[in-house]
């Protein structure tokens, strides 16, 4: 039938079998439309639950994007489904009922329907289907039985609703928030892109500018241990730092680079050069006052508190020189001061020492006995007995290794008697060793501030005092001594610390030792030359007249006593000068005196009536003297030894 086509094209969206009862069932000749209770099927959106929400619509089956697609108002949201296009209803239903209003217009061809009504009209077929009673009964029973159906499909619709509403307001939120992070994260990459260029520009500044600025830069840490810190090996590091910044800004300056930072730091840094000049000052008069207390000890002084702070008298002389000099001649007025006082009292306490006293009466050619009775005839304090000619135990200060001075408590409680070489070789052993020290610390404080010849004029005026000392002691040992050996083994301790001061490089006391040893060889040749004058003396005395038989008889051939002391004397000079050279005095000092001998013996021997008995007495004379002299080595005692040898032999033959 038609109505089964009109069915059929009336409700497109519907296919397949006809629902259950509709055999039964008779239908309206109009089209069923639609329920609006529902969408269509195109638009129809999926089922949700009533208690949670799918949120289907983000799904990849989507056919379009829901961040692609954003509604007119400028929502972000997806559609959630797409409008069909569909035909205007009164336009098809006036093509159907063929309308007056359609007339004359062009049907769609989608539209053109073969409906046949049997000549009835629309109205005609609304009555019938109104009367029809049947079928309005049994529309009725339908809508009763899907009521709840239907209502429960309209709730769950009502509720999808406001859940996709919830959700529209999640997206139109979420979205706004990823609008405002988008916008922020915007912002960040273009602060980002700043940020990297301005990290850029500052590595290259800093590569320019970074090692100029660490160069005339100080740090506050610097600047405070200068100004507040205690002098000590990290003020002397602090010191040396503003050193180096001081240096780099002098070159940057004579660079001619206009550096703004140059021209703001040197006034700082000057003034912390000023203060650290001050501290300089202060901490070095306060050494110099302390070197002026009782019983101090300078060397400890200098070693822990001058030395160990060298750099800063350095300094003080780079940027402050006449302070500097100023500074150094105090210490120089100190330490003259300090070195006359401690060896006037070192001076004093040797005097107390008790040393034999030789004479005129200790010369060859005196006989014992008047020193025997000038020992006599002198009050009970006399001078203990000496052998003015024998060398003995005396040469061992030579050959000693202890070479510490006697201090001045040891001098004053010895009660020994000693020798003139005993005084001078302790206080010149003392004056070297403290001439020593000193010097070696003037040349490590002072320079390189100080030239090595200015430092040897501070030393010169320092021990100025002092060296006189010295000499007013030899002067007062020696000057009338008639103890040569004593005064020549001075001579050779005098070299030996002109040696031991080459060895220690101490140039400056060359003047002392000089001094000295123009003092001593000309005494030792004035008593020489006594010698020679007493034995000269004796010869003159000896009588030349022919003895008696008597007196020939008493005569004996034994050694002279004076030729024990020659032999005595010559055997102690020439133990002296195994090392002697040429252009000492010794060898023609001893050549007069051995010649004054031998004229004594010849014109003694001349006094023997029997000519035998002259050559022997002559021979044991020789005899004697070679055998004491036989055992001292050196150039000098060979030479002697070769010629009292040939006059022993000269003589042998009786």
């Amino acid at each position: 039938m038609w109505l089964d086509r009109l069915s059929g094209h009336s409700t497109p969206a519907s296919t397949g079998t006809p629902p259950p009862g509709s055999a039964n069932r008779s239908y309206s000749p109009a089209p069923r439309r639609q329920s609006n209770l529902g969408p269509p099927s195109s638009l129809q959106r999926p089922g949700f639950n009533t208690r949670s929400s799918s949120l289907s619509l983000l799904s990849n089956d989507s056919t379009t994007s829901l961040l692609s697609s954003r509604w007119p108002n400028g929502s972000n949201l997806k559609r959630t489904a797409t409008i069909v296009d569909v035909p205007d209803p009164l336009k098809v239903l006036g093509n159907i009922v063929g309308s007056e209003d359609t007339k004359g217009e062009e049907i769609d061809e989608d539209w053109e329907l073969e409906l046949d009504f049997d000549g009835l009209g629309l109205h005609e077929i609304a009555e019938d289907r109104t009367t029809s009673g049947g079928i309005i009964s049994q529309s009725l029973e339908e809508f009763e039985r899907d009521r709840y159906k239907f209502d429960s499909l309209h709730q769950s619709i009502h509720d999808c609703d406001e859940v996709l509403n919830s959700v529209e307001l999640n997206l139109n939120s979420f979205q706004s928030d990823l609008a405002a992070v988008s916008t922020e994260i915007e912002t960040l990459q273009a602060r980002s892109t700043a940020l990297s260029v301005r990290l850029e520009n500052r590595k290259v500044v800093e590569n320019g500018l970074g090692p100029i600025v660490e160069e005339i830069s100080v740090s506050p840490a610097v600047v405070r241990k200068i100004v507040e810190g205690a002098i000590d090996e990290a003020w002397v590091r602090a010191l040396a730092e503003v050193e180096k910044r001081s240096k780099a800004m002098e070159a940057k300056s004579r660079e001619h680079r206009n550096i703004k930072g140059i021209d703001d730091l040197k006034p700082l840094l000057d003034n912390l050069t000023k203060k650290a000049l001050e501290r300089i000052r202060d901490f070095l008069v306060a050494q110099i006052k302390a070197l002026r207390s009782p019983n101090i000890n300078a060397q400890i002084i200098q070693q822990q508190h001058f030395i160990r702070y060298k750099d800063l008298y350095a300094f003080l002389h780079k940027y402050h020189s006449k302070l500097a000099e100023e500074i150094g001649q105090a210490y120089m007025n100190t330490m003259r001061w300090y070195f006359l006082n401690q060896f006037t009292r070192y001076l004093k306490a040797l005097e107390k020492v008790k040393v034999h006293v030789l004479d005129k009466y200790d010369l060859l050619g005196q006989d014992d006995g008047t020193r025997k009775t000038n020992i006599l005839s002198s009050s009970k304090n006399a001078a203990p007995a000496h052998d003015a000619f024998n060398l003995g135990r005396r040469f061992d200060l030579l050959r000693t290794p202890n070479q510490t001075a006697l201090s001045s408590f040891l001098a004053e409680e010895d009660k020994s008697t000693h020798y003139s070489e005993f005084p001078f070789r302790h206080f010149n052993l003392a004056l070297v060793d403290n001439a020593s020290a000193e010097y070696s610390f003037l040349t490590t404080f002072f320079a390189p501030a100080l030239s090595y010849s200015t430092i040897s004029r501070h030393f010169n005026y320092i021990f100025e005092p002092t060296f006189a000392l010295g000499s007013g002691l030899s002067k007062s040992l020696f000057h009338e001594t008639y103890d040569c050996l004593g005064l020549l083994l001075c001579v050779r301790l005098n070299q030996h610390f002109a040696f031991e001061l080459q060895r220690r490089k101490i140039p400056a006391v060359d003047g002392y030792i000089n001094g000295t040893r123009m003092l001593l060889w000309p005494r030792f040749q004035v008593i020489m030359d006594q010698h020679c004058e007493s034995v000269r003396t004796v010869t003159n005395s000896v009588s030349t007249r022919k003895p008696s038989a008597s007196e020939q008889a008493k005569q004996s051939a034994a050694p002279h006593f004076m030729t024990q002391r020659f032999g005595q004397f010559l055997h102690g000079i020439l133990a002296l000068s195994t090392e002697a050279g040429d252009d000492e005095p010794v060898s023609t000092s001893l050549i007069r005196l051995r010649s004054e001998i031998e004229a004594f013996l010849t014109k003694t021997a001349k006094s023997f009536g029997d000519s035998r008995k002259r050559e022997r007495f002559l021979y044991n004379n020789y005899s004697l003297i070679l055998t004491i002299i036989g055992d001292v080595e050196g150039k000098l005692a060979l030479e002697q030894q070769e010629h009292f040898e040939g006059l022993k032999t000269a003589f042998a033959g009786t």
